[in-house]
């Protein structure tokens, strides 16, 4: 019989206790609840906003290193002259300038110059 009183005072305190924070929630002023929906909204608006412009800065970074590449590859080609037979360290194509100074076009379109030492006669 104790036993029996026990669990009917265990479940009754339960039951009380989970109706508390179910009757808060449904007292809450219905401002409230919309600012706080306004604010999870425009919290995850934020995040999104800035994921998306991390990825077009990261896209439009590697669309202008690609520009500046074939821009100056291009731009060598047609002021320089090829090194024939000769490749740098990366299997660029090595160009001589007006200077007779050798120098490769890196990923970023920037002249990378070299040595004869530092060429290789055979692609990498």
């Amino acid at each position: 019989m104790k036993n029996i009183l026990k669990i009917a005072l265990v479940t009754g305190g339960m039951l009380a206790a989970m109706q508390g924070p179910a009757w808060a929630q449904e007292n809450k002023p219905v401002g409230k609840q919309i600012t706080e929906a306004g604010k999870d909204v425009g919290n995850a608006t934020a995040t999104a906003a800035k994921d998306v412009g991390k990825t077009t800065a990261k896209g439009a970074k590697a669309v202008g290193k690609k520009t500046s590449q074939l821009a100056s590859k291009g731009a060598a080609a047609v002021t320089d002259k090829r090194y024939n037979g000769h490749w740098a360290q990366t299997g660029e194509l090595v160009y001589i300038d007006e200077y007779n100074r050798y120098f490769y076009v890196d990923k970023k379109g920037h002249r990378q110059f070299i040595t004869k030492v530092q060429m290789r006669t055979t692609k990498p």
